[in-house]
């Protein structure tokens, strides 16, 4: 009999295929043993759960707890892109005059609406690629959460004051923090599954990231000599994202299943 953390298995075979037979020594951990073994799962009506080890060679795994921080992270992702809509403002006549006072909005609106689309695409095929997540994987997720929270209240004073310099590196500010979370986010997924992992190597060395950075950092910088400078690199870093990322395609990289 081997020893697991989670709780106790035997190894046996039967027809060639090796076989793990999970049974929790616990009352209260009898779950735990289910969601460890959660695929190849034959038979678990009395907390006992057979798995082929030919299958998932690397048990245990989180799968629940990655589609549950997934789930919980779109569905905060889709109530901010409500509220950046939500602060549009309709033109107040019907005139193509009105509507082109409007248009510096909506064009922020878009330009919000694109980075948080690139957040949600990305952040997905993160997850899809993520087999173990830790306190510290969560605590980074919230804390990219924190800052794309954000994004609606900058999104409506770059919309009303287009044309001021300290509206417009705000704006940057908070792309900067969003994507320093999100490269802090890797980190800590890498670090709790490894630098070997699926994760590890779909990343590398994360050029595209460390680029929006530096982007993001000369734009707050040149928001006080032009606020329309700092525009168009903020759109540059959603052109460079909006191309897909091939990183998470690659071979090699296997996404985990739901």
């Amino acid at each position: 009999m081997e020893e697991s953390a989670a709780c106790n298995y035997l190894v046996r075979t039967t027809g060639g295929a090796a076989i793990r037979t999970y049974r929790s020594p616990w009352p209260t951990s009898g779950k735990l043993c289910l969601d460890v073994a959660r695929r190849g799962e034959v038979g678990s009506s009395d907390g006992t759960v057979q798995v082929s080890e030919a299958s998932d060679p690397q048990l245990p795994e989180t799968t629940v707890s990655t589609s549950r921080l997934e789930a919980f992270s779109d569905g905060v992702m889709a109530v901010i892109i409500t509220i950046t809509a939500l602060s549009l403002k309709v033109p107040l006549s019907g005139s193509f005059t009105a509507l082109s006072r409007r248009l510096p909005e909506l064009l922020v609106y878009i330009l919000s609406f694109t980075f948080i689309g690139i957040y949600w695409n990305n952040h997905h095929h993160l997850l899809r690629v993520t087999r173990h997540i830790s306190g510290g994987v969560m605590w980074a997720n919230l804390h990219l959460l924190f800052w794309l929270s954000l994004i609606p209240v900058v999104t409506e004073w770059v919309g009303s004051f287009y044309g001021d310099h300290l509206p417009a590196a705000t704006y940057g500010i908070v792309a900067l923090g969003a994507a320093i979370a999100f490269s802090i986010l890797v980190l800590a997924i890498i670090q709790a599954n490894g630098r070997d992992s699926a994760v590890g190597r779909a990343i590398g060395s994360d050029l595209k990231g460390n680029v929006s950075i530096a982007l993001y950092a000369c734009a707050v910088g040149l928001a006080f000599l032009s606020p329309y400078v700092a525009y168009a690199l903020y759109a540059l870093v959603a052109v460079i994202w909006f191309v897909p990322d091939r990183r998470f395609e690659r071979p090699g990289v296997t996404p985990s299943e739901d």
